[in-house]
């Protein structure tokens, strides 16, 4: 684990805001030259503290109305790999996420659709024959708010 300052705590919090920002920006907020900045974020980097930058999908304006989180139970767990469900689950382009989790259900899916119908068509034809599947359970997403979490804040 990486010791982090107080001025690697305001880089994240500065780049958890807003991802676009050059280092020289950032070093002007935070009182550091551009190449301090920068040298800073490739060992947040290189600690993996920082991920890779990732698009993100706005779902609703890309015409797909419809959100839902997956539980799935397998019922095969010993026959199948869960390699083998993780990389069909990871196949189907409307999986967004695909969480291997500890609970009642052994992965949560985040599946994205037009709309119901279309959501029935994919949790049919798609994720219902996936290897290994067994109970279901559907739960549709009415809102979402990011929060920053308890160390960003």
């Amino acid at each position: 684990m990486i010791d982090l300052d107080a001025l690697d705590w305001q880089l994240i919090r500065a780049l958890n805001a807003d991802a676009t920002q050059n280092a020289g920006a950032l070093g002007r907020r935070l009182g550091l030259s551009q190449p301090a900045t920068w040298r800073r974020i490739r060992r947040l980097r290189s600690e993996g503290i920082l991920r890779p930058r990732r698009l993100r999908l706005n779902a609703e304006q890309a015409g797909f109305g419809v959100t839902v989180f997956l539980g799935v139970k397998l019922a095969t767990k010993g026959r199948v790999s869960l390699e083998d469900f993780e990389r069909a689950a990871s196949a189907i382009p409307e999986v967004q996420r695909v969480d291997h989790v500890l609970g009642l259900y052994d992965y949560r899916l985040r599946v994205v659709a037009q709309d119901l119908a279309d959501f029935e068509r994919v949790l049919r034809r798609r994720v219902m024959t996936l290897p290994g599947v067994g109970d279901v359970e559907a739960n549709v997403l009415l809102s979402e708010e990011r929060l920053a979490g308890p160390m960003l804040g």
